[in-house]
């Protein structure tokens, strides 16, 4: 197999000294993946992972990827892979690609770390205390991303809000309904739960006057979408054996955003957070907590729902159900 020229110029590889195999794993429904390994001009060797799809859905998906690793990378480096770039290929414009580091990956529980090396909960924590960037025409840190990132095959809408309860209700609430509407058709009880949680419950559970005492929150860099599959133990390139993470779809948002998607489907137990919280504690009202991070995993019971189907409707309807009981202010 031949690399492209427009990957050979992005990373200013040699091709006779190039060689592309197959790799697995592609964070989407449709990416095809390959390894890269390259001989440098220090001899010395080099590997890339290189993610390739088609289409515009695939711009989008790798723009976002590739802005998403940089964040996180930028905040804290071990924790991610570098991203090198994204593009369409010379050879086929309407085949896109994006290279980053490899990982070699080994089982996240059964590769021993050093005692010096920092833990996933020690890397997250530092992720979560770091305050995001100042986006280009912007005088302070606000919630949202610079450009569309996907959760799954969901190209998210990411514009930016100086509220994060308004983020929070319109870009991933009111957007993922819109989404799930159109995928399943408009479901009138969920459509109105759903309005409800965005209009009441969000407000008064994420208002910047309410948590913190009323000193809001800082936006952070968040993973967006880190469950046990998007997780792992193993080295970048010739590094030492980590924990890391991949395929992101990050935002500036709320740190107890990321542990919404970590709650649906488990993986990170009480250890993980006990460590967590010693370094990033809990957001005040503390004892709003628990419901905070249920109505940060409503969001991705919502995607899926509007991914796969009714299979997820009743998670998504017991969540909103049981917060809206307890925080809206017309139960009926």
């Amino acid at each position: 197999m031949k690399l492209d020229p427009a990957v050979i110029e992005l990373l200013s590889l040699d091709p006779e000294q190039t060689t592309v195999s197959s790799a697995g794993g592609g964070g989407c429904s449709s990416a095809s993946t390959a390894k890269i390994t390259a001989k440098l001009p220090d001899g010395t060797e080099k590997q890339f992972f290189m993610k390739t799809s088609s289409g515009g859905d695939a711009e989008v998906m790798f723009r976002g990827e590739h802005a998403s690793l940089r964040a996180i990378h930028d905040a804290v480096p071990s924790l991610c892979p570098q991203s090198f770039g994204y593009g369409p290929f010379a050879s086929d414009p309407n085949t896109f690609f994006l290279v980053t580091d490899f990982l070699n990956l080994g089982n996240r529980r059964s590769a021993n770390l050093s005692q010096t090396t920092p833990s996933l909960a020690a890397k997250l924590a530092k992720l979560h205390t770091t305050p995001a960037p100042i986006p280009e025409g912007f005088n302070r840190p606000v919630f949202g991303f610079p450009v569309s990132t996907c959760c799954g095959d969901t190209p998210q809408e990411n514009g930016f809000h100086d509220s994060w309860a308004q983020f929070y209700a319109d870009n991933r609430l009111r957007f993922i309904l819109r989404r799930a509407e159109s995928a399943n058709g408009k479901d009138l009880e969920v459509h109105d739960l759903v309005e409800t949680m965005a209009s009441q419950v969000a407000p008064r559970l994420l208002g910047d006057g309410h948590l913190n005492n009323g000193r809001g929150i800082t936006p952070v860099v968040v993973h967006g979408d880190i469950w046990s599959g998007n997780a792992g133990r193993g080295s970048i390139g010739q590094g030492p054996v980590q924990d890391v993470v991949y395929d992101p779809s990050a935002c500036y948002a709320h740190s107890e955003y990321e542990l919404g998607i970590m709650k649906m489907f488990g993986g990170f137990g009480g250890s993980f957070l006990t460590e967590y919280h010693k370094l990033c504690p809990k957001t005040e009202p503390v004892d709003e907590y628990d419901d905070r991070v249920a109505l940060y995993e409503l969001y991705h019971h919502l995607n899926h729902y509007a991914l796969f189907g009714s299979g997820y409707r009743s998670g998504a309807v017991s969540i909103m159900k049981k917060l809206i009981r307890k925080y809206a202010s017309d139960k009926d």
